[in-house]
């Protein structure tokens, strides 16, 4: 029998443990935000977590893909290790992931999953969490069906204000453990459905699918987003891109990502931004706010007619691996600090589960982002699919360093990719067959074929 100086202690050390809000939004750029450089972004409550903590300026999905990207934050591992390689139904796998919360849930925290789950359309509980909410596949923005802890509930709202609900009923619960909360909007994600293999009805290319919340549907009115340097630059030696595919235009001005397409996607960002201002403040009220580390990413990037591109991600140019990472947590995030070391999606888990006290598992390939190792550079990898036409068999395994970037098509011949990131940071001149380049195409070969051993 537990005495009650043991209770006591067990009380003390729970306690000592930090909770973890860890939110995730769909396919949000870098460039995105108040605090990462948007001119115009109104996102004050993620500025308010840059000021109060850490904004990594060098952070990166291991993958550009909605399943796979998930994947890897939640078990720290790249694809070709934890099997969920593509948008298929990858549903019967996902029940058999080690996540990082199911190892939290294991060691005595209290868990909840709230939103997009998408590894199929499966959207029954996972192992691991006490709360479960979710819905099947992309889900729908308005009027969104539920699982709510197995149940099926039908609702009526915006998917993101109706996530949050469910996040600040789990914070305001009253509880003697630590707790992990998971909150994976659908925001900003296109409205469209997937089935069971893989195909998608819709389309992403077009501003009608993204839903903003009603009350946000004026919001940027007239303004004007942002573009970099190689927006509508068509490709240019850049065999991949240039392939002519039946019932397609080359790229060109016409494939460009529209501007009311990302005024779309910024309205429905103002939403996620509220939900975390919501977030925010019931761990405020219940006084746990500094004892709790609050994350806020995204899965991966998107096109904003950079290389003439849009709706098709799932590159590895900088537009789609690059990922806003905040960080909120006195005790080991410097307030108003910009760590510079590369933050890797594989990250997120070891650094939880050291944070919480615990080892990371031997099979987790990230490290934590409070005690990083240094990198000079990392592996990104995509499995081809059959979504977009424009980029069907395009798998590729890719080297990315500080300075120089290298891109192997695995299903292409002779498409291969090699930048100088230092002279060329819009990636519009492929040395591949440069003279001048061959000693580091010859580095940058070796150190792929070494990290794709890992």
């Amino acid at each position: 029998m537990m005495t009650r100086r043991s209770l006591l202690a067990s009380l003390a050390a729970q306690s000592a443990r930090p909770n973890i809000v860890f939110v995730l939004v769909d396919d949000l750029r870098w460039d995105e935000l108040g605090c990462t450089g948007h001119p115009f972004a109104s996102t004050p409550n993620c500025d308010r977590l840059a000021r109060e903590g850490a904004s990594f300026v060098n952070a990166f999905s291991v993958v550009p893909l909605c399943s796979p990207s998930r994947a890897s934050f939640l078990t720290g591992q790249y694809p070709h290790r934890h099997g969920i390689i593509d948008n298929t139904n990858r549903s019967a796998a996902s029940h058999k992931l080690i996540t990082w919360p199911r190892l939290l849930h294991d060691a005595g925290y209290e868990t909840a999953f709230i939103g997009k789950w998408h590894m199929g359309n499966d959207d029954s509980p996972r192992p691991g969490f006490d709360s479960w909410v979710s819905f099947k596949g992309q889900g729908e923005c308005i009027d969104p069906d539920l699982n709510v802890n197995g149940k099926a509930v039908s609702t009526h709202g915006y998917i993101t204000d109706l996530l949050t609900d469910h996040a600040v009923d789990f914070i305001d619960k009253r509880r003697a453990r630590p707790f992990c909360l998971y909150l994976s909007h659908k925001a900003v994600h296109p409205n469209i459905q997937q089935r069971d293999d893989g195909s998608t009805t819709g389309g992403g290319g077009d501003a009608e699918f993204f839903i903003p919340a009603p009350r946000h549907a004026k919001l940027y009115d007239g303004m004007i987003p942002p573009r970099r340097a190689n927006y509508k630059r068509p490709p240019k030696n850049q065999p991949a891109l240039e392939q002519k595919i039946e019932g397609l235009p080359p790229l060109g001005d016409s494939t460009a990502t529209p501007d009311s397409v990302i005024l779309n996607r910024m309205r429905m960002m103002k939403a996620v931004d509220e939900s975390l201002g919501r977030v925010v403040a019931a761990l405020e009220r219940a006084n746990q706010l500094d004892n709790t580390i609050v994350v806020m990413t995204g899965d991966h990037g998107y096109f904003y007619g950079e290389h003439s591109l849009a709706a098709e991600r799932r590159l590895a140019y900088e537009e789609t691996i690059r990922i806003p990472l905040l960080i909120r947590y006195p005790a080991s995030a410097k307030a108003g600090s910009k760590p510079a070391h590369v933050a890797l999606s594989i990250d997120i888990a070891p650094t939880m589960l050291t944070a919480a006290g615990l080892r990371a598992p031997a099979q987790m390939q990230g490290h934590s982002l409070f005690a990083p190792k240094r990198r000079d550079d990392f592996l990104i990898e995509y499995y081809s699919d059959t979504v977009f036409p424009r980029i069907r068999k395009m798998g590729y395994k890719a080297v990315r360093s500080r300075d120089w970037k290298y891109i192997h098509y695995t299903d292409l011949n002779g498409a291969d990719e090699l930048y100088d990131l230092a002279r060329d940071p819009f990636e519009m001149n492929n040395l591949i067959a440069d003279p001048a380049a061959r000693r580091l195409l010859r580095t940058a070969r070796a150190r792929l074929a070494l990290l794709a051993k890992d």
